[in-house]
């Protein structure tokens, strides 16, 4: 056997490593998530399933409601329990924003107690008065 001595990188779909990764619940998930082009493989976004990733590939997803980057470490041979998913990657993600910063449309929303029920038509009168919306 003649060659450079170096081990050949095993590569798995991207599908694959995303259910094998339990990033996402099921491949036709992630094949759906993938087509929208919600996963970025080494800052190039892709919108194959069968794309090809391997260790070194960082992955950047836009998946449950944030923004996730991988590290491949392995690709995986099977969907094993957790504590084997997280063998396959290092996890480079952001911190998550504290759930005060999270979404700008929570701030327009008016406080209400808890167990107020519904805002009555004069308190929603009242609430667009006070947010400069126009009189009627």
């Amino acid at each position: 056997m003649t060659g450079t001595g170096a081990i050949p990188v095993r590569k798995e779909r991207l599908d694959k490593f995303l259910f094998f990764s339990r990033a996402l619940k099921s491949r036709t998930l992630a094949q759906k998530v993938i087509e929208t082009g919600a996963i970025r493989v080494n800052s190039e976004r892709t919108d194959k399933s069968d794309y090809k990733v391997g260790a070194g590939d960082v992955l950047t997803m836009a998946i449950h409601g944030r923004i996730v980057v991988w590290k491949i470490l392995d690709a995986g041979t099977r969907r094993g329990p957790a504590s084997e998913a997280t063998t396959l990657y290092e996890d480079l993600s952001p911190p998550a924003l504290p759930k005060a910063e999270r979404s700008p449309y929570e701030a327009a929303i008016a406080p209400r107690d808890s167990g107020a029920g519904r805002p009555t038509k004069r308190e929603r009168r009242e609430t667009d008065k006070l947010r400069g919306g126009e009189d009627e």
